[in-house]
């Protein structure tokens, strides 16, 4: 993470000319107001990190960035790939839950929080992470703060803070001054693991054991470079990390909404399914907004990315 002022001055010049297909050409395919109103477990991917979950009689919400730019300087990271987004915030149903695995801007959002916070129950957050919720009008009262390990009890849930190897900060003065994590959601009948930004390690391993199987995971595959290797996945850890976790169905997620790294914004998941493939690893490729339900033997698995 630590660049000298040459390297990161070169950086800022491939951001900025380099541009390698790094956005799509042409629009994405959108399922827009696709929320199934029945009892079965099931998550809608909103682009990015953003995922709205149904499990067992609860609605949760995990990363909701729901705004047109990840970033305060959209120059350098510009905007969503696509104009809609698959519910809009007013047309969604009460959230009882709302998770957040860290503070950086294309995970916790200002405008999004206003705009939400009116008809979430409980934010559950990261040490640190629920002084900038409380600055935006959240109530103290509904934002519960976790450690690593540290887990709550939400009615027939069971809320996990696990570890993940990242970092955080919104501004130049404030790095590491909040936690960064993942989250096991484990109820009844399902167990879902969402990996939140993070490197490949030994946690995945860890949380499998402690936790795993999991039903489905939501695991980061996007935004990659070697020059931060250590705080964002390659695509082929990311079906290790699957492996390690015990999961029995990935989604790739932190892809397909943003631009926040150099390589193709196809890269991603044209390497992770690829190598799920070459590693027997059940893969599920869901448009953005495309219900997909959790116990199915039925799951989207089309290359839609692919433009003609």
């Amino acid at each position: 993470m630590k660049m000298s002022t040459g390297e990161s001055i070169q950086l800022m010049r491939e951001f900025l000319f380099e541009k390698n297909n790094r956005k799509p050409s042409a629009t994405l395919p959108i399922e827009v107001n696709q929320l199934i109103n029945d009892s079965k477990a099931k998550v809608i991917w909103f682009g990015h990190s953003a995922v709205l979950v149904e499990i067992e009689g609860k609605t949760l919400f995990l990363d909701p960035m729901l705004g047109k730019a990840p970033t305060p300087f959209p120059i350098f990271a510009g905007q969503r790939y696509s104009e809609k987004i698959p519910i809009e915030i007013q047309d969604l149903p009460y959230i009882d839950a709302v998770l957040l695995s860290h503070d950086h801007y294309d995970h916790l959002d200002y405008g999004t929080i206003r705009k939400l916070k009116n008809k979430v129950g409980k934010f559950y957050v990261p040490l640190g992470v629920g002084n900038h919720l409380i600055r935006w009008g959240v109530d103290k009262e509904r934002i519960h703060e976790l450690d690593w390990w540290d887990e709550m009890q939400f009615d027939n849930l069971t809320i996990a803070c696990t570890p993940s190897i990242h970092f955080s900060g919104r501004n130049i003065n404030d790095r590491n001054k909040t936690l960064w994590c993942s989250w096991v959601i484990s109820g009844e009948t399902t167990n879902l693991y969402f990996s939140g930004d993070s490197g490949f390690g030994s946690h995945f391993s860890e949380i499998g054991k402690k936790y795993g199987p999991f039903d489905l995971t939501l695991m980061e595959c996007g935004q990659y470079d070697e020059r931060w290797s250590a705080i964002h996945m390659t695509p082929e850890e990311t079906v290790q990390a699957q492996l390690d976790v015990n999961g029995k169905m990935l989604i790739p997620i932190h892809w397909g909404a943003f631009t926040l790294s150099l390589h193709e914004w196809t890269d991603p998941i044209t390497r992770v399914t690829t190598e799920a493939i070459k590693r027997n690893v059940k893969i599920a490729t869901p448009k953005i907004g495309e219900v997909v339900h959790i116990h199915s033997d039925k799951y989207p698995n089309t290359s839609w990315w692919k433009e003609e």
